[in-house]
Parts: structure tokens; sequence; C-alpha cells
């Protein structure tokens, strides 16, 4: 191929796994406009974003087998042409049970177009240019998530939610119409359909949806006190258990599993499990103390967070002209570095933290982001023979898939039992006989009472401001304990990166 039409199609590719990755995230803070607007509770609302991880969770690691029996670029094809359509239908969902079942068929499609963009880049560039190819899937890759509640935001504010699948309509249509002209790396290969082990890639969608579904569901729940958590939990591993043992001796396996026998491979999977773990866990964090601590709204907070995106986008430059001139290792200890010391800055968070306070962590985010998706995608998917990538790559994107649904259900979790534990622990402090609550509560009260309520009802009012008060300092301590843990994660892995075997 042309050097234009590989740059082409190469682009082209991208923009469908951008369009894909950003709607894990783009409805993430426009939940409640998309409850109110379908007549839908809370509980019923979240499905709207969890039913899309779950299909994309399943799809992924499935994208290299598929890939190989369809070609990669009519698997593109369709998956862009079903993602295009499941777009139109959530903007004309009617209500909250259709959502959610457009959504998980959005996400089913959506989720096939990502690793075949990681192949593609290895089959077009080789040398620099693969570095260079590299940077900038990993850009896309972190870049894309972050962005969205931003975007989300954005288009929920100006236009409606409908927008938020509309706007896929036209990438979505070009992108299905360019690739089959565009992208020549492969054949079909239908004889794979006979030989397939449709037992493994049944036990392997069972697995990865029940483990998904208990990752969502569980720090609301009480995890295990849940009679379904505990069923899907258990689903999930027994399913995940005997899929492993049928692969591992099956001739024509769904996936991988012996690439992980290659350290660098393994290694890589495990940094990707642990870069997809701080993006969304942040991503998942930030947004939530935003609007339940200081009660921003769904604009304000994508405002707030985009801080990170600029920085990682600055960043790019920067990491393509080192990647070159530097082994790739550093860089990736220099990426996870700098998550950890993104992490440290976020720990000392209070309850008044705002755009300003939250730059520097977020723009140490935004570089660590850049420095440490790019060299893993590079090292780790560099050390697979070119026979063996589609398969490898299925596993590598879940890795980081898996990290950010693990992440998210971490953090949801310390910042449930901590709060507790923290507003008890304050609760304790504030007595009747300090100064300090007595002169609070006197002045809440004769606040109250000049507003015309009768003395019960003021003072009443002043010990429910001061509970609220004590509930949001106890909510910021544990978002500090989550950071806390993440810190310590990052560090742990900056010492395991000299391990992967020189470039």
């Amino acid at each position: 191929m042309p050097s234009r039409q590989k740059i082409i199609a190469f682009a082209t590719m991208c923009l469908g796994m951008f369009i894909a990755l950003i709607d894990i995230q783009i409805v993430s803070a426009s939940l409640k406009d998309i409850g109110g607007g379908l007549s839908a509770g809370q509980d019923e609302t979240v499905w709207v974003q969890t039913s899309y991880l779950i299909a994309e969770i399943i799809i992924i690691p499935l994208s290299g087998w598929l890939a190989r029996v369809m070609s990669t670029h009519w698997l593109f094809c369709i998956s862009a042409t079903g993602f295009t359509l499941m777009s139109l239908l959530c903007g004309w969902a009617w209500d909250i049970q259709s959502m959610i079942a457009f959504r998980a068929l959005q996400g089913f499609f959506g989720g096939s177009m990502i690793p075949l963009v990681f192949t593609t880049a290895f089959a077009f560039y080789q040398g620099k240019q693969r570095v260079i190819a590299a940077a900038t899937i990993g850009g896309i890759a972190s870049l894309a998530p972050t962005l969205g509640p931003t975007v989300g935001g954005w288009i929920t504010d100006n236009f409606s939610w409908h927008w938020l699948f509309f706007i896929n309509l036209l990438p979505g249509l070009y992108i299905a119409i360019a690739v089959p002209v565009l992208v020549r790396i492969d054949k079909p290969d239908f004889r794979l359909l006979k030989s397939a082990d449709y037992l493994s890639i049944l036990l392997l969608a069972v697995s990865l949806g029940c483990l998904e579904y208990t990752l969502e569901e569980g720090p609301r729940w009480g995890w295990f006190d849940d009679a379904t958590i505990m069923l899907t939990g258990c689903i999930a591993a027994l399913s995940g258990l005997f899929f492993i043992l049928r692969t591992l001796y099956h001739p024509q396996p769904v996936m991988d599993l012996y690439a992980l026998k290659d350290r660098t491979f393994a290694l890589g999977c495990f940094f990707s499990f642990m870069a997809g773990l701080g993006i969304f866990a942040t991503i998942y964090m930030t947004p939530l103390f935003l609007g339940t601590v200081r009660g921003f709204s769904a604009l304000d907070i994508g405002l707030t967070i985009f801080s990170t995106g600029v920085f990682q986008i600055l960043s790019i430059p920067i990491y393509s002209w080192l990647a070159n001139r530097v082994d790739l290792r550093w860089l990736l200890m220099t990426g996870m570095a700098g998550f950890a010391l993104s992490m440290y800055f976020f720990t000392p968070i209070t309850h008044d933290w705002g755009a300003d306070q939250l730059l520097l962590p977020q723009a140490l985010r935004g570089i660590a982001q850049q420095f440490a998706i790019a060299p893993a995608v590079t090292l780790t998917l560099g050390s697979i023979p070119p026979q063996r990538m589609k398969l490898a790559s299925g596993l590598f994107n879940l890795m980081r898939n898996l990290g950010g649904a693990i992440g998210i259900a971490l953090c949801g979790t310390i910042i449930n039992n901590r709060t507790n534990m923290h507003y008890n622990r304050l609760a304790d402090h504030l007595t009747a006989s300090d100064p300090a609550v007595s002169n609070l509560l006197n002045a809440g009260a004769q606040r109250m009472l000049s507003q015309g309520f009768s003395a019960e009802h003021a003072q009443s009012i002043s010990l429910h401001s001061l509970s609220i008060m004590v509930l949001n300092e106890a909510r910021t301590m544990a978002f500090s304990d989550a950071f806390y843990l993440l810190l310590v994660g990052f560090l742990i892995t900056v010492v395991l990166v000299p391990l992967m075997k020189k470039p």
C-alpha cells in the first residue's frame, strides 16, 4: 500500500477506536438527564453505562478470532455499521429497557473495533514509524475515556442527551464505507468456523459478563452479602477456570494464553491492567467527588477534568521524539512513576477543591497516561510474532478494560466503607460540650429562627446541616484513602518495569 493510503486507512480506524472508547464515559456525566428523559430511577439508569461495558469486555478478546474468520477490514466495517445503527437507536430509545438493550449492542459492535487498530498498526508500520503509530494509539486509548465526561456534559448542557448518540452517525458511516476500500492486510478464512471452539466462546462470554456485573454492582449491594452478587461471582470464577483449562489444550483456541509464557508480554499485560486501573478509577472518582461533595453540574465537572486531556495531547509530540531516542522501558517507568506522583498530589484533597487545586495532579496524570500506555503497546505487542498478533492483541486490550472495571469497583468499595468509618470517627468527637460545635449549632439555629422557623425546627435543621458537613468531610477523607491505595499500586508497578526484556 502507498504511504498516503496507509496514513488515511490508519487514521480512519483510529477514528473508529476513538468513538468506541469515548462512548464508554460520554454518558457518565449525563445519567441524571437520561434517566429523567426516560422516566427511570437511578438503579435502572446506571445500566446505560454498565450494559455497554459488559458487552464491550466480552467481545474484545474474541475480536482476534473474528478477524481471522472475517478479515480485519470486513469485521471493522460490520462493527462500524452496527455501532452506527445502535447509536441511532439509542438516541431514539423510548424507555429505559430499550436504551439498555441498544447500549449493550452498541458496546458489542464498538468493542470489536478497538483491538483491530493495534494489529493494523503493527501490520502497516515498522521501526520508527511503528513507535509513532503506537504513540497515537496509546494517546487515543487513554484520551478518549478522559474526554468522555467533558464532551458528554457539554453536549447535554447545550443540546440534549439524545445528541450523545447522534454525534456518532456521520463518523460511523464514513468508517463503514472507507475501511473496506482502504484496508487490505488479510483475507477471510471461513474454514475456521468448522473447527472453532464454541464452548470456549460461551464460557468466556459467561465469565466476563458475570465478572463485569459483579464488579459494577458489588459496591452498591455490599458484595457477597447479596445473593445475586454471590451467584454471579461464583459463575464468573468457575466459567473462567473451565475456559482457561479448555483453551490451553484446544488445537484452535479463541485466545492465545500461551503468549503469557513470554515474560515481556505477561508484564505488558499487567502494565496495561494497571494503566486501565489508573485511568478509569480516577475518571470515576474525580467526577464523583465534584458531584457529591462540591455539587458541580455535568458541564462544570467536564470543564474541571478537561485539563487531563489537554496535557496528554501536549505530551504526545514529546513522547514521540523521545521514543526513538530513549529505551522504551525508561519511558514506561516514567509513565508509571508519573501516575504514582499524580496520586500523591491527589491525596491531600479537601472538601473545597475545585479546578485550580485539581490542575496539577490532573496535568501529571495526563502526561503519565501517554508515557505509560504508548510504550506498553510497543514493548508488549512488539514481542509477539505477527501470526499470533490478533489473538494476543485481544488479550492485551482485555487487561486494560479489566483493570478499569476492577479499579472502579475497588475505589467504589473503599469510598463507601471508609466514608462510614470516617463519619463515625468524626461524629464521636462532635459533642455538645465542645464549644466549637455548640457555637456552630447555635449560629445555625439563630439563622433559621430569623427566617421564621420554630425553635424545634431550627434546632433540627441546624443538626441536619452539621451532619451533612461531617458527611462531606468523611467522603473527602475516603477519596484520599482511595488515591493513596492507587499510589501504592503504581509504586509497585514502577519496580517491575526493568524486568521487561530490552527492546
